[in-house]
């Protein structure tokens, strides 16, 4: 969900959820892109976006991986992970390459969009829904055998389970409010298994 920016505009915190609708008979992960702009990298402003992407969502959300982001470790942000029945999977520190389909569609977004745009434009909320738009239901990708993510998920639709599947899975008791700091975050998680 959290992203690098063009040094340049520094003012501006993008942030990106990417949605994957897996189907275990195709082996296909799909990616629809989720976009909006923020001053900062606050707790207030991730609870925002992911109060607005449970909004429109297409599918329900499993899990959410991120980077290690303190925005992300805030107890009101894992508090809310669970209301949800999302699974919060934080990667490693230094590890990018865990995250490598949003890694590869920030480049794009990089390439496509900020290379093109003033970060200063006061429609910037305007162009970035715009290209939203485009990169899910008009820009083919070569992944997808050059069909739109959004075509991608309607023909998934049958087989993707819906919300109130998937919460029945959740089990909360295996989750808990995790701790920024890996090493102490390792430590904790192997002294709950102990007890």
């Amino acid at each position: 969900m959290h992203d690098q920016f063009p040094a340049s505009a520094s003012r501006w915190t993008p942030a990106r959820l990417r949605q994957d609708c897996f189907n275990t008979r195709l082996s296909m992960t799909v990616l629809v892109i989720t976009l909006r702009v923020y001053s900062r990298r606050i707790a207030r402003n991730t609870l925002d976006f992911l109060d607005a992407v449970m909004e429109v969502l297409i599918f329900p959300i499993q899990r959410i991986q991120t980077d290690r982001g303190s925005e992300f470790f805030a107890h009101t942000v894992q508090e809310r992970f669970m209301e949800y029945g999302i699974k919060f999977r934080p990667i490693r520190p230094g590890s990018p390459h865990l995250n490598g389909k949003v890694e590869r569609s920030q480049k794009t977004d990089k390439i496509e969009f900020y290379a093109m745009r003033n970060l200063d434009d006061p429609e910037l909320e305007d162009r970035l829904a715009e290209w939203q738009f485009h990169y899910n239901w008009r820009r083919p990708h070569g992944a997808l055998g050059g069909k739109t993510p959004m075509e991608m998920v309607c023909s998934l639709l049958d087989s993707t389970p819906l919300r109130e599947d998937v919460q029945a899975f959740y089990d909360p008791s295996t989750e808990r409010i995790q701790e920024r700091n890996y090493q102490l975050d390792l430590r904790l998680r192997k002294l709950k298994e102990c007890l």
